[in-house]
């Protein structure tokens, strides 16, 4: 449903100090090559300012591509870019809801800009109120309703159409747990109608949980690609999480290191600040007693011993040397 190769993105940035000759290239989006299948949940997972909004905006033709080729359901994203947008709908992660009108009222207008008619459009708009339950509020002014309610309303404007691809950008941005539940559970509702949904994401549990199938993008540039699970299990073994005895700072943070670096079952060893260790071990519960032994050897107490399986952040650490969650 979704295929480019070698998408690329660059922009011109300079100094406000500077003169327009002072300008840098900025390589937002480094050739992307993606293949997103039909009735797919698609999640591209990144930290802010890795490519992930630049690339979005380029599949739903808002901004061109400076290189590579992408078709999206059939249409040419080059030489058909009015064909994609029929084809698809767009949510942006600030929304596109007038405070000042009602949530029905937006989905007839949205309708009638796809070019359907006045009667179709109502009633395309009931059957979207209905389906995405938003009949308690959709005849009130969207300037009264809570972050869930405005977000699934925005969703709701994006399939009034009936696209066959759905693009959302960080759909559960600012949203309370409850509400990003809410925003979830429409998407797999959606998938299950056969659509295809593209989500951009920072959340490591929302890709982990909603997402089929998901792109790992860095400065620009796909890292890993695969289901959650398969690119989880590539992180061999457990994790282990050491907390160290508070007010011990970094010289018992590196005893610790330098008295586990060795050992015969640590695949890999990273600091988490100054009063903590993340351990990749073959098998953790065999790990710990050992690691235990370990650690009182070097005269170091832990205060608490967690053991994980390995997470997405733990891909995103692999491949990138740093962790998702402090970018």
């Amino acid at each position: 449903m979704i295929e480019t190769q070698g998408l690329r993105k660059s922009f011109q940035s300079r100094n406000r100090r500077r003169s327009a000759s002072d300008a840098n290239t900025v390589d937002a989006v480094r050739g992307i090559d993606l293949d997103v299948g039909v009735g797919e949940i698609f999640g591209f997972l990144g930290p802010n300012g890795a490519g992930k909004t630049t690339t979005l905006r380029m599949l739903a033709t808002l901004i061109r591509p400076d290189g590579g080729e992408a078709r999206i359901a059939g249409a040419d994203l080059r030489s058909d870019p009015a064909g994609v947008r029929r084809r698809i709908g767009y949510v942006a992660q600030g929304g596109g809801t007038a405070d000042a009108v009602s949530g029905r009222e937006e989905l007839v207008l949205q309708a009638r800009m796809y070019g359907t008619g006045k009667t179709r459009a109502q009633q395309r708009a009931e059957d979207v109120v209905k389906s995405f339950d938003l009949a308690d509020f959709a005849d009130r002014n969207c300037g009264t309703y809570s972050g869930g309610q405005r977000r699934r309303v925005d969703i709701a404007l994006g399939v009034i159409h009936e696209p066959r691809v759905l693009f959302l950008d960080e759909p559960t941005v600012g949203l309370d747990p409850p509400s990003r539940s809410q925003v979830w559970d429409e998407i797999r509702r959606l998938r299950t109608e056969g659509m295809t949904v593209f989500v951009t994401t920072h959340y490591l549990d929302e890709a982990d949980a909603l997402c089929d199938r998901v792109a790992i993008i860095d400065h620009g540039e796909v890292v890993a690609e695969g289901t959650p699970e398969a690119l989880k299990r590539e992180i061999a073994g457990d994790v282990v999480l050491v907390g160290l005895e508070s007010g011990g700072g970094a010289a018992t943070g590196a005893n610790a290191a330098e008295a586990l670096r060795d050992e015969p079952y640590l695949h890999r060893l990273e600091p988490q600040g100054e009063d903590g260790l993340r351990l990749y071990v073959e098998n953790g519960a065999a790990a710990i007693p050992q690691l235990l032994r370990t650690l009182e050897g070097a005269g170091v107490v832990p205060a608490t011993v967690q053991l994980q399986r390995p997470s997405l952040d733990d891909v995103f650490l692999a491949r990138t040397g740093r962790s998702l969650k402090q970018t």
